[in-house]
């Protein structure tokens, strides 16, 4: 693990995330990453800066550059690999090969590889993230997903929301409990719309990278839900960039009105996904005794307050 100079918040990450596989993941790997190397003729690894969940390198494939990723295998891993390959590169990083058993991916180097959170106008990094959005959900218009398969369920994602009131002793704890009850009662209507769609699940602004093909996707968590539910990552990121309140409600107000008028979807189903997914978020984020979420519950907060 020395020899590999990962950080302690990656380890951290890794375990807590994936108990006992996550150690054995650690453990094995040095060893990974030899299979992987011989496996697709891989040379001159390098792990990328803040590694966070998998272990992400550089790497040369001859005389191609190329991201070596190796994960825990998961069935969320799996979808990541099944939602790239029907993207089939168009909006999206282009999977140049995979292993699931073993949780490999070898994937298409993105150059100059600038993140659109690092633009500084939010209009052009909306307008920028609708041109995508569009192409990894829209522009395959004549193909249908698998409703099933490998792919992960929006609907799960949220039914974990029904663990709260009994976490809390069948209140909402540190989750405002208007706003809270409030998603309560338009989730049914949310799930209710037919424009369902294979989405990345986590499109904000520091997935969606500059390359010399454009602007595109990367790490889709390969979710079939309702298409609106991909604005909620987009609509609380970039994480922490907004402090001021003020600020906040008129980006959103501004957000709402591009995302509305390019994408023709009504702004109060835009401001419900986006409370939705800021919930959820917190739920994530949150720790056992109740602390965290603090970030995407001020988000809700704010959405609450816009007309």
């Amino acid at each position: 693990m020395d020899e590999l100079n990962l950080s302690h918040d990656f380890i951290n990450n890794i375990k807590n995330s994936f108990e006992g596989d996550g150690v054995r993941f650690l453990a094995n790997l040095p060893r990974l990453i030899g299979e992987a190397c011989e496996l697709w003729d891989l040379g001159d690894v390098q792990p990328v800066p803040n590694l966070s969940y998998n272990f992400v390198a550089f790497a040369k494939r001859g005389q191609d550059d190329v991201i070596l990723k190796l994960g825990v295998p998961t069935p969320e891993l799996n979808s990541e690999m099944a939602a790239l390959k029907l993207f089939n590169a168009d909006g999206a990083c282009r999977l140049l090969e995979s292993d699931e058993e073993r949780g490999f991916l070898l994937l298409e180097r993105l150059k100059p590889g600038r993140m659109l959170a690092n633009l500084a106008d939010d209009d052009e990094r909306t307008h920028i993230a609708v041109d995508v959005m569009q192409n990894l959900i829209y522009r395959r218009s004549g193909i249908t997903p698998p409703l099933q398969g490998n792919f992960i369920q929006l609907s799960d994602w949220f039914a974990a929301l029904k663990k709260i009131r009994p976490k809390f002793d069948g209140g909402t704890g540190p989750f405002p409990k208007e706003i809270f009850e409030r998603v309560e009662s338009f989730l049914p209507e949310l799930f209710a719309d037919k424009d369902i769609k294979l989405i990345h699940g986590d499109f904000n602004h520091f997935n969606i990278l500059l390359s010399e093909r454009g602007w595109l996707a990367i790490d889709p968590k390969g979710v079939i839900g309702p298409a609106r539910y991909e604005i909620g990552p987009l609509m609380i990121n970039p994480w922490n960039s907004l402090s001021d309140g003020v600020n906040f409600r008129a980006q959103t107000k501004r957000r709402m009105s591009i995302l509305s008028e390019r994408l023709g979807w009504d702004q109060a189903s835009i401001l419900m996904w986006s409370t939705a997914h800021a919930v959820l978020s917190a739920w994530w984020d949150m720790r056992e005794d109740g602390s965290g979420g603090e970030y995407p519950l001020w988000c809700a907060e704010m959405f609450s307050e816009i007309n």
